[in-house]
């Protein structure tokens, strides 16, 4: 908690200095109540007392009041404030570490828990600063200066007050160690609420396909009811607190009231208005410390929770980034659009087997390189190693002439058009899709984009659209077909003019017409630049320059289409497997 407190900044620190003053000015104004309630007490009961003075104590009283409520009224202002500041900016660094941690890194927290550390546990720390900057001020202040206030008065309702502490004490220390490790718990289980909502929400056509609703009900049902009863029981627990705190008040206010009537009782004539005076204040004194710990005890109901939500927050921020920038942002050679895997070997982080072997292979600029293989052969893993989506586990890449890791990710990432195995389209016009991010090549005019929706086989279904290119998308795509999600994907990656084009089976939703038009029409466009496609299907590279052909993270194929079919059995056996004879003889 203590280091998210570092992202406040000076204003904030300000603003928490100028709370504290007026807290302490609070404290110092109630505190000052009993005072003239005692005047008061000791004035009614003394002969020849004017109502004048009794009315100045009284007009003291209300003042008093009135500048405590000004004050408390302020302190939540800029509290909040403050509160809602740090806030913003945890949850934008939050937001901006996620967007720098490679894909390993990310697999380590899971969406669900992602979403919740950015929205639910800030919201946690949030509420505690806005009512920290208050209670957490206010309530030592006013029960360390009440007990002094009191303290040498009368030992026997001194010790009364310091009984009813301890107790106040005893009983939040128990519900804490009851309760802090079931918040943990508690956090958890909203991931996996949030999990199984997104799930839901995210394959909702298949659930209504396949009649799994009331599956998918009992999967929420159980989820829920298991945050439900934790929730529940943690409620129960606090809820002892309340009627702890007000019976240990009003106990003590008896017990002050008990132990002053026999005080006065026994007093002589002229002690007794004294007497009495000081047990109005006791009891005054008394309810401000017992409060003063109700409200430390709202705190510490909130403080765990935060606590563990600033622990969650912080693990996200601590991760260590292992693909780091390189240095190089500028172009260094005379090369342009070449790929190189020079003997390079890949597996996960966490993994122990290789998912890639020993892989090398060049492709020029110009040329079109496919890759093919079964499924789990490597393919897509292959060509993430490009961007640096994962930095390879032996051997080098290089990019005109130069290892990727040599150059900053924004400087690779602009050499690069990428198109994902699942059509990302976000919530956004058709025409803010396909000009998305920043290209490093100024502003893409109208003509651009009209072009990659040409290219892209786009333009037929757009055209059909009420408002063209400016139709706005729905989120992740759902107002169109799989079909027209991949080609704004394409577009988008035309659109850019890269030096080398990554499409990572990128047509596989695509019927073969439209599959055949657009790589006529995209070999015609990407002429100058070199393509590296990833498909399932032979038909898509059958005219590619080269071939790679991965089984099981291995290469064991290189070459034509007619080369491979003569000697990689690999190659052939999938060939064979989707064409006849004919169309394999007439390629």
């Amino acid at each position: 908690m203590i280091k998210l407190l570092k992202n406040l900044g000076k204003k904030d620190w300000i603003y928490a200095f100028i709370c504290f003053i007026l807290v302490v000015s609070q404290v110092w104004l109630e505190l000052k109540m009993p005072d003239y309630m005692q005047k008061i007490t000791i004035l009614v009961q003394t002969e020849g007392s004017g109502m004048g003075e009794i009315l100045k104590n009284g007009a003291y009283m209300i003042a008093c009041a009135l500048g405590s409520l000004l004050s408390a009224v302020i302190v939540g202002y800029f509290a909040s404030s403050i509160a809602a500041t740090f806030s913003m900016k945890v949850r934008e660094k939050l937001f901006h570490k996620v967007q720098k941690l490679a894909m390993n890194e990310i697999k380590q927290f899971s969406t669900n828990s992602l979403i919740t550390r950015t929205t639910n546990d800030i919201t946690q720390i949030e509420m505690v600063v806005a009512m920290g900057l208050q209670l957490m001020i206010k309530a030592p202040i006013t029960a360390i200066w009440a007990i002094m206030k009191i303290l040498n008065k009368n030992w026997q309702w001194s010790a009364l007050i310091g009984v009813g502490v301890v107790i106040l004490i005893s009983v939040i220390s128990i519900l804490m160690s009851i309760v802090i490790p079931k918040f943990k718990i508690v956090q958890k289980l909203i991931d996996k609420i949030n999990g199984v909502t997104r799930e839901n929400l995210t394959g909702i056509r298949v659930v209504k396909a396949f009649n799994a609703e009331e599956y998918q009900e009992n999967k929420f049902e159980e989820v829920n009811n298991k945050l439900t009863r934790q929730q529940i029981f943690n409620q129960r627990m606090f809820s002892i607190l309340s009627p702890t705190m007000y019976l240990i008040m009003y106990f003590l206010t008896l017990s002050i009231y008990f132990v002053g009537a026999h005080l006065i009782n026994e007093a002589g004539m002229t002690d007794k208005v004294a007497l009495f005076g000081d047990m109005v204040v006791f009891s005054s004194y008394g309810m401000q410390v017992i409060m003063s710990f109700l409200m430390l005890a709202m705190i510490f109901m909130m403080l765990p929770r935060a606590g563990v939500s600033a622990s969650r927050i912080n693990e996200v921020l601590e991760t260590e980034i292992t693909i780091k920038d390189g240095k190089i942002n500028k172009d260094k050679t005379d090369e342009t659009g070449i790929v190189e895997f020079k003997n390079v070997s890949f597996k996960y982080p966490d993994g122990e087997e290789y998912v890639l072997k020993d892989i090398s292979f060049k492709a020029n600029k110009g040329e079109t390189i496919a890759f093919i293989g079964s499924t789990g052969s490597g393919k897509s893993t292959l060509i993430n190693l490009i961007p640096r989506f994962y930095d390879v586990t032996s051997g080098e890449i290089l990019v005109d002439g130069i290892n990727v890791k040599d150059y900053t990710q924004e400087f690779l990432h602009n050499k690069i058009g990428y198109i994902s195995q699942k059509a990302v389209i976000f919530n956004e016009t058709i025409k803010n899709n396909i000009t998305y991010g920043e290209n490093g090549r100024g502003e893409i005019s109208d003509k651009k984009i009209k072009e990659a929706i040409e290219v892209a086989q786009a333009k037929e279904f757009i055209d059909k659209l009420d408002n063209g290119y400016e139709t706005q998308m729905a989120q992740g795509g759902t107002n169109v077909s799989g079909g027209q999600k991949q080609r704004i994907s394409i577009a988008r990656a035309i659109a850019r003019d890269p030096e080398i084009y990554i499409f990572d089976d990128s047509f596989s939703a695509l019927d073969y017409k439209t599959d055949s038009n657009l790589r006529k029409e995209l070999k015609k466009y990407t002429k100058d630049a070199t393509t590296l496609i990833v498909a399932q299907r032979i038909g898509t590279i059958i005219n590619s320059d080269k071939i790679l052909v991965l089984d099981e993270g291995k290469m064991v194929g290189y070459g034509t289409h007619k080369e491979l079919l003569e000697n990689c059995e690999v190659y052939r056996q999938i060939a064979t497997s989707q064409l006849s004879k004919e169309e394999l003889e007439n390629a």
